[in-house]
């Protein structure tokens, strides 16, 4: 009996090496390789039957896009290894908070290798995946592969595909103020728009447009910009 427990154990023990191995195989294929479709893509090309997504390299992208999304959803992602526990002490004290305690690193983790299931596997995967990307990707990788793989609305991902829905233009030509508001639909975007005039929808998307030329200012978008 102790025998065959050994050689579960070794079996188990090789599993979780071979696995671990495919895990940052990934995360390095992908440092220069843009991912082709992500859990949720696929799941909303089934459900819709088509999605839109156009890749865009971020230094084409409009400066105020990503300083935006680190107004939205990460203001400290410049000062962080993929946790904020600064922001999320905060989260938790205040609900009304601009954003909350999970980082842009982890949600790029989620979106790119993982489901949506707010499990307690999904949370550790996603742990581990955030600190391999923080490990292996710059910065500025990491913001261009979130800006690409999110979605702003139902079965409309990155912000070129978003640009285009919204407003007939390229991520290139975005300026601030519909940077915030397109930002503002998140992390909601099958029920917000940032054209609906929905006053909420402004209101945050003001704040945001705020909070980015703030971090821009105080350099909080240096590792990115």
């Amino acid at each position: 009996m102790k025998r065959l427990l050994r050689r579960i154990g070794r079996w188990l023990l090789g599993a979780l090496l071979v696995l671990a191995a495919l895990a940052v195989c990934s995360v390095l294929l992908y440092r220069w390789i843009n991912p082709p479709l992500t859990w949720l893509m696929v799941s909303e090309w089934r459900r819709l039957g088509q999605i839109e997504r156009q890749w865009v390299p971020l230094e084409t992208m409009s400066a105020h896009v990503p300083r935006s999304a680190a107004a939205a959803e990460d203001a400290n992602f410049c000062r962080h290894w993929g946790f904020d526990l600064d922001g999320i002490r905060a989260a938790l004290a205040d609900s009304s908070r601009l954003r909350g305690g999970s980082t842009i690193s982890q949600q790029t983790a989620k979106n790119v290798f993982l489901w949506p299931d707010r499990t307690w596997t999904r949370k550790g995967l996603e742990a581990g995946f955030t600190l391999l990307i923080e490990t292996l990707w710059s910065k500025e990788r990491i913001m261009e592969v979130y800006l690409n793989v999110a979605e702003f609305d139902e079965g409309v991902f990155g912000v070129q595909a978003a640009a285009q829905e919204y407003w007939g233009l390229d991520a290139a030509e975005l300026g601030p103020l519909r940077s915030g508001r397109l930002m503002a639909v998140l992390p909601n975007p099958k029920d917000r728009s940032p054209v609906s005039g929905d006053p909420w929808v402004n209101a945050r998307g003001a704040r945001i447009q705020n909070g980015a030329a703030t971090i821009r200012v105080d350099g909080r978008a240096a590792c990115f910009s």
